[in-house]
């Protein structure tokens, strides 16, 4: 991506980090940027509060972060206000409403890009994360979350109870050894979790959209290329979009159609709230496992968190040190890279 500015010794360059949540983020890339006085690193809630400080500074460009969790709303508050100053905008992640944000921004006439998620490490992380819901879910650490008023029961978990109830060897669990796990798309997260799955002895299944893509297209930002060999060394069977409900129905585990367990890491809207529900309620779905929800914050007094088969997690897949200072890095590289008026590298063009 070229360059959009070219600044001056006196002017400066501001990278803001949209809301209250993740705040690891900002706080790395303060760190990683402490020693460099022409850019200054905000965290904001509404750029109208900050408007009269930022016209005290020559601003020649400014450069916005934020979460997928509130990409359109940071767009089209952000965008609109400051549109003349706006030199880029990014977001971690790689969804789909990042595009649709990046189609806001191309009508502002303002560059929008996504940190890849190999690069910054929030897909290794997710994958982990995974690993540790299905693990959870299988070795019965459910429960915990269960904020129901007035049941002081729904506070402990199957593992939880038997400390405080001085069991051993309680409860039984299952292992990962021998099953079944389809995984629904395989971009970078579902790469990384399948070479993380490889070890435990499952079988792995797999469908996404267009599987010749990844054998194409190569991410500029890492120089990763997905080759055949390497999908075949990762996934027993996979198919396409026809596919889905089939897998799902012979899987033990869905990791974002009905199964044994269903784990979700990518975005709470691809889960059906009123089909989840009933699927624990019958006892048809056997566990599941969230990092992401339908609203976020998620109500911790939700009919879904009532029963005991469930465990959620607050969005934190990709929150882990590596994770957050690897992202940290490139929008500190991006921004002085911005300010200099230099080609912009490490993040991925979506406009």
């Amino acid at each position: 991506m070229e360059g959009m500015a070219r600044s001056s010794d006196k002017s400066i360059t501001l990278v803001l980090f949209r809301g209250p949540h993740f705040p690891a983020s900002h706080n790395y890339a303060k760190g990683y940027l402490q020693n460099y006085l022409s850019i200054k690193v905000f965290l904001h809630f509404s750029l109208r509060i900050h408007f009269l400080q930022y016209c005290l500074w020559n601003v020649t460009a400014l450069f916005e972060v934020t979460s997928v969790t509130v990409v359109e709303q940071s767009v089209y508050e952000g965008l609109c206000f400051f549109l003349s100053m706006h030199s880029l905008y990014a977001s971690y992640g790689t969804s789909e409403q990042m595009i649709a944000s990046g189609d806001v921004a191309t009508k502002c006439a303002i560059k929008a890009a996504r940190i890849p998620s190999d690069v910054s490490g929030n897909a290794a992380s997710c994958a982990e994360l995974s690993i540790y819901l299905m693990m959870g879910l299988l070795r019965k650490q459910i429960g915990l979350f269960n904020l129901i008023p007035d049941s002081h029961s729904s506070f402990l978990n199957e593992m939880r109870m038997a400390i405080e109830q001085k069991k051993l060897r309680v409860p039984t669990g299952e292992t990962l050894l021998g099953k079944t796990v389809f995984i629904s798309g395989f971009g970078n997260i579902e790469v990384e979790l399948a070479k993380r799955l490889r070890p435990f002895g499952v079988k792995i299944i797999a469908a996404k959209r267009i599987w010749a893509s990844h054998s194409q297209v190569c991410c500029q930002s890492s120089a990763l290329v997905v080759k055949k060999r390497m999908i075949d060394d990762l996934v027993d069977e996979n198919g396409c979009r026809e596919d889905i409900f089939g897998f799902a129905s012979t899987a033990d585990i869905v990791v974002c159609c009905l199964s044994s367990l269903l784990v979700n890491i990518v975005r709470g809207g691809l889960l059906d709230y009123e089909a989840v529900a009933h699927y624990l309620e019958s006892g048809h779905l056997g566990g599941l496992g969230l990092d992401v929800a339908w609203t976020e914050p998620f109500d911790p007094n939700d009919p879904i968190l009532k029963f005991q088969s469930v465990l959620i997690t607050p969005h934190v897949g990709g929150v882990t040190e590596h994770s957050y200072r690897s992202t940290a890095k490139v929008v500190g590289d991006v921004a002085l890279q911005l300010h200099a008026g230099t080609p912009l590298t490490g993040i991925e063009p979506v406009n």
